[in-house]
């Protein structure tokens, strides 16, 4: 990429995804800076919030819901993928050569390795001390299930299916589209992901506004899914059987990748029975292990996590290399 006839290389040229990375690992997301300023996926929040308010009204007639989702969605990639775009452009202009640092610090909050381990590994540290109920709070702040009624079977398989799934959409698609597009790219895929999340839903009143972001955020899954799936079983060393066998054995066109993945690796039953909002649903289970679970798979889970970020880095630093 050239900048007003310069010879100044993309960001993508150094070792920007790699650096991410490493910031991400060493400090993530500091408590003190999120008590005082949040995380910036809480722009998106506050956007599609308003839009939502405004928008999704059970008056409107069902394709106008959908439309008005999908505008709400081009608004989000529009701050997100701007904002993104004109930093990038800033950093490299104003810094050149070393703009790439900035882009990568930038770039790093968008990135949830140390988060996610922290969260799964505090729900396995309840476990180990016999505070069932703890777990069960812990637990509930990273699964959108009931968690009151779960055992601690239910607890550990719960963490271990939010390690394997977020695996994809904390950490691999965030990766694959800085690698990709740059800065711009990674803070647009936290923006649909971001709505995903808070309305990519199919209760009714969801299920229109929400349709182009659920369908979206599977389009940018896509690779990331089946990647995620592919390097947790070279990180544990098997599990490939249960991954082509049941990865469809999920509602979305995604997750049932690395959970797959993971559900062979540990020789776990995953998924299965689960209660949304009082609701049992009697969803396929994954895998064809024991269904028992505790703290030791957890910290099985941990490590083959680990792994597979490790392979992340890999490839990140490869692609530095290659450029």
């Amino acid at each position: 990429m050239r900048w007003h006839g310069s010879t100044r290389r993309s960001p993508m040229a150094e070792p920007v995804a790699l650096t991410a990375l490493a910031l991400d690992a060493a400090i993530g997301w500091p408590r003190t800076l999120y008590r005082r300023v949040g995380h910036p996926v809480g722009l998106f929040a506050r956007i599609i919030d308003r839009c939502e308010a405004r928008w999704n009204r059970a008056e409107h007639a069902f394709a106008k819901r959908r439309a008005l989702g999908a505008l709400t969605l081009g608004l989000l990639l529009l701050v997100a993928g701007g904002i993104g775009l004109a930093a990038q452009r800033l950093l490299l202009a104003v810094f050149g050569n070393w703009g790439w640092v900035g882009v990568a610090i930038l770039a790093a909050p968008a990135l949830a390795q140390r988060s996610l381990f922290d969260h799964v590994r505090a729900v396995g540290e309840r476990i180990d001390t016999d505070d069932l109920p703890r777990a069960r709070d812990a637990v509930g702040m990273i699964v959108g299930r009931d968690t009151a009624a779960l055992d601690e079977s239910g607890v550990a398989r719960a963490a271990i299916e939010s390690l394997a799934e977020s695996l994809c959409d904390g950490v691999a698609a965030p990766l694959f589209w800085l690698l990709l597009l740059g800065l711009p790219g990674v803070w647009a895929y936290k923006a649909v992901n971001t709505a995903d999340s808070l309305i990519g839903h199919r209760e009714e009143r969801w299920r229109a506004f929400g349709w182009a972001a659920a369908r979206f955020d599977d389009l940018l899954n896509w690779i990331p899914a089946r990647l995620s799936g592919v390097l947790i079983c070279l990180a544990g060393g098997g599990g490939w059987r249960i991954l082509w066998r049941d990865a469809h054995n999920h509602a979305s066109p995604n997750a049932g990748w690395p959970e797959a993945a993971m559900a062979g690796v540990l020789g776990l039953r995953l998924a299965g029975p689960i209660a949304y909002d009082g609701v049992m649903h009697d969803k396929p289970w994954i895998g064809d292990g024991a269904s028992d679970a505790g703290g030791g798979a957890i910290d099985r889970a941990l490590v083959i996590y680990l792994r597979a970020c490790g392979l992340l880095w890999l490839i990140a630093g490869g692609a530095a290399w290659l450029r």
